[in-house]
């Protein structure tokens, strides 16, 4: 970790001072005094053209920014990761969610076990499950094929998943429905099932610890459901399988061990579908595509491992971030993927962002006296633009926008395409250049009407671009944001692989949960807010 403080750093205080100098320059201005930037200012890897030349930016941006990067040791970090190095400090744990796409000819040997193997392993047992699932083989309780597959999980057991088959659908096996089931709310699980034959429903069930409140309390649901209209416990064993690493609660629920699919501590939530709980995924998409999957994963992998940092893809997103995010303010981020396949992405990346970087400690557990993650979110274009667009264009709020497009569609209708396309140009050039009063005059526009016509523009955007979405492409792109993220956190010095932030919560529920459920009012000795919300509800629910 670096040892200065990042304040004190020499590449931050040169930012400070650069920035107080090029804050007000105005897109249109750097473009026009710098023709070629926007052939300049661009990278490519992995299947991924990166076009950062709309950022508000110069090449002395990028190199201070880049000097910031190594100042702040993210390539060494980098590599005590690809080690498996403990750098997850506040539970002394590796991070190798890298080695979960690692060729099974690689040797990466952690505490005294080669995890590669032992990822591999699992790989093949998963195969072969997926593949007796989708061929017919795997049958149910009363002999039928599984026609409903249903992942319960929640946070990253869920979002993963569920992006995964909702970018991936296009690849999917259209012979079994893929559901998916997080909330704890009772109208999740009842909906997923609506319709559906407990005999040709097969529920994966994704907690580590085969603890999770929410999973288990839905998890339990579902095992009354098939019971209920099987009409026997003996139907659980054929109906359920679990990803998870404690046999003995796996087995306690009733699931076969031999069907009990695990990961690994070094193997965060948020970083985890492309483990076991990618199980659906599999299943949906085929161990080929799969495979594709974690092969484009691998290939940002690598460009990040390999690649100089004024080049590196996930670098440059990552001090374009820190950029925006301490020295402009910027309090959020959208990622807009012109993409409908893709519509969920924006919502997976809220976990990996802010679940990640949301911190305000850093690892020696000093208070930072700087931003940390910004706020995450987005919808796929062009909705967003009949929508929300109107306070990016226009409002008093700077929010740098992440335009997701590629070259072809996986389904060509007419000229549907070049018009989704020609909007992510568009949006892109009428945020940074705008539309000047005078422009809006010369159209015959008088004051003061003319006023609210004018377009400031200086809107930062990263513009990225891909040939066609492939199982291949999808994992490069998750890839290009969690290193991206990463970077982010090794400059602010945060652990960006725990989470106490969600246990506090889940703590008080606990406490909460029979306050709720007694026939009398117990003691309440909370503060007198939830003391009076839990009285309101317990004479709402009577």
């Amino acid at each position: 970790m670096a040892a200065t403080p990042l304040r004190e750093r020499k590449a931050w205080q040169a930012l400070e001072r650069h920035h107080a100098e090029i804050a007000g320059q105005h897109l249109r201005d750097m473009f026009a005094s710098d023709p070629g930037r926007g052939e300049r200012l661009t990278a490519e890897a992995a299947g991924l053209y990166l076009d950062y030349s709309k950022n508000r930016v110069t090449d002395e941006t990028m190199r201070l920014l880049v000097d910031l990067a190594s100042e702040s040791g993210v390539a060494d970090r980098r590599d005590a990761m690809f080690r498996g190095e403990h750098i997850n400090v506040s539970e002394d744990r590796a991070v190798l969610h890298v080695a979960l796409r690692m060729p099974s000819t690689a040797t990466l040997v952690v505490d005294g076990q080669d995890v590669i193997a032992d990822v591999h392993a699992v790989l093949g047992r998963m195969k072969e499950f997926a593949t007796r699932v989708r061929s017919g083989e795997f049958r149910g309780f009363t002999g039928k094929p599984i026609k409903n597959v249903i992942n319960v999980g929640i946070g990253g057991s869920d979002l993963g998943p569920v992006m995964a088959y909702e970018a991936l659908r296009y690849y999917c096996t259209r012979d079994i429905a893929f559901k998916f089931v997080s909330n704890v709310d009772s109208t999740d699980f009842a909906e997923a099932v609506h319709g559906l034959a407990a005999e040709e429903t097969l529920f994966i069930i994704s907690s580590k610890t085969f603890g999770t409140l929410e999973t288990l309390a839905n998890a339990n649901s579902a095992r009354d459901w098939v019971v209920s209209s099987l009409g026997s416990a003996d139907a659980v064993a054929s109906h359920f399988v679990a990803v998870s690493t404690n046999a003995e609660r796996v087995c306690a629920f009733g699931i076969d061990v031999a069907n009990m699919f695990g990961f690994w501590d070094w193997v965060g939530g948020r970083y985890s579908m492309d483990s076991a709980i990618g199980l659906s995924t599999m299943i949906a998409l085929g161990p080929e595509g799969f495979d594709e999957l974690l092969a484009g994963f691998h290939d940002m992998d690598e460009h990040f491992r390999t690649a100089p940092l004024e080049s590196n893809l996930p670098v440059l997103m990552g001090v374009l971030a820190v950029w925006y995010r301490d020295f402009f303010g910027a309090q959020t981020v959208g990622v807009m993927p012109y993409e409908q396949y893709l519509k969920r992405f924006p919502a997976y990346l809220q976990q990996l962002t802010m679940e990640s970087n949301g911190k305000h400690v850093t690892l020696s557990g000093r208070h930072v006296d700087y931003d940390t993650g910004a706020v995450y979110w987005g919808e796929p274009g062009t909705n967003g633009q009949h929508s929300f667009y109107q306070l990016i264009h226009q409002g008093t709020t700077l929010i740098p926008v992440d335009l997701i497009g590629f070259g072809k569609t996986l389904n060509p209708i007419r000229d549907h395409h070049d018009l989704l396309s020609a909007n992510v140009f568009a949006q892109a050039a009428a945020l940074a250049f705008g539309k000047t009063e005078d422009e809006v005059r010369a159209e015959g526009t008088a004051a003061p009407i003319a006023a609210h016509r004018v377009f400031e523009g200086n809107r930062p955007t990263n513009v990225l671009l891909a040939e066609v979405l492939t199982p291949r492409l999808l994992g490069s792109l998750v890839a290009l944001y969690e290193h991206s993220v990463f970077t982010q956190g090794v400059i602010w010095e945060v652990d960006s692989f725990d989470q106490w932030g969600v246990e506090l919560g889940k703590v008080l529920a606990q406490q909460i949960i029979p306050e709720l459920t007694t026939a009398e009012e117990p003691p309440l000795a909370h503060d007198s807010s939830t003391n009076a919300l839990i009285r309101k509800y317990r004479s709402l629910k009577s």
